[in-house]
């Protein structure tokens, strides 16, 4: 077996460097997320990154006054834990899929809500920082009070009862799970859709 070369160990650290960089991103915006703090969830989104949660469109300012108002909204307290992690490197690109689930307790209805799904991500390496590009956030399944509607994407998320039928209708034309290579995880590059941050702004950010 031949010594591998000081290029070739280089270029080995280097890869590394960059995945435990992108997992420790990951991990920055679900902390951030349950501690209720901006700068942190901010700081796993470049200044001009768009996400795709479903119910919002938008940039990292705007995330964060949404999510944080969902969540005062409707829980108590919440975790976003994090499990099975792919990353495909492409220089300063990267497309990665995360499994995530989310257990939340609930401030009415049913005590404890569990949903999961895929966040699906573009990072981009900028300035010698990784950080989110374009995430757009798959729901896969929830444990609820009823059974969701695989057809009603919308049927998927713990908020459900606060939507407006606008709001549904907005979340079911975005990107849906599938089981095949047609699932939008196999997309590159993943980009935002035009007509969804149009459509978005018709809801007057009332998602």
């Amino acid at each position: 077996m031949m010594t591998p070369s000081i290029e070739e160990l280089a270029a080995v650290v280097g890869e590394l460097q960059d995945r435990a960089a992108i997992w420790r991103c990951l991990q920055r915006y679900a902390r951030g997320v349950d501690r209720f703090d901006p700068e942190l969830i901010k700081s796993a989104f470049h200044p001009d990154a768009v996400d795709d949660h479903g119910k919002f469109v938008g940039g990292p300012d705007a995330f964060v006054d949404w999510a944080i108002g969902q969540h005062t909204k409707a829980h108590l307290g919440h975790l976003h834990n994090l499990f099975n992690h792919t990353c495909d490197l492409d220089g300063d690109e990267a497309h990665a899929e995360t499994y995530f689930m989310f257990a939340a307790m609930n401030r009415e209805g049913t005590p404890l809500v569990l949903n999961g799904g895929r966040y699906l991500d573009r990072f981009e390496k900028r300035d010698g920082e990784w950080r989110i590009a374009y995430r757009t956030c798959m729901r896969e399944w929830g444990l609820m009070d009823e059974r969701p509607d695989p057809n009603d994407l919308s049927s998927y998320t713990s908020t459900r009862a606060y939507l407006s039928d606008e709001v549904r209708a907005f979340m079911n034309g975005g990107l849906a799970p599938r089981r095949d290579s047609t699932d939008p995880s196999y997309l590159r590059p993943l980009v935002v859709s035009q007509q969804r941050l149009e459509d978005y702004s018709k809801l007057g950010g009332g998602a």
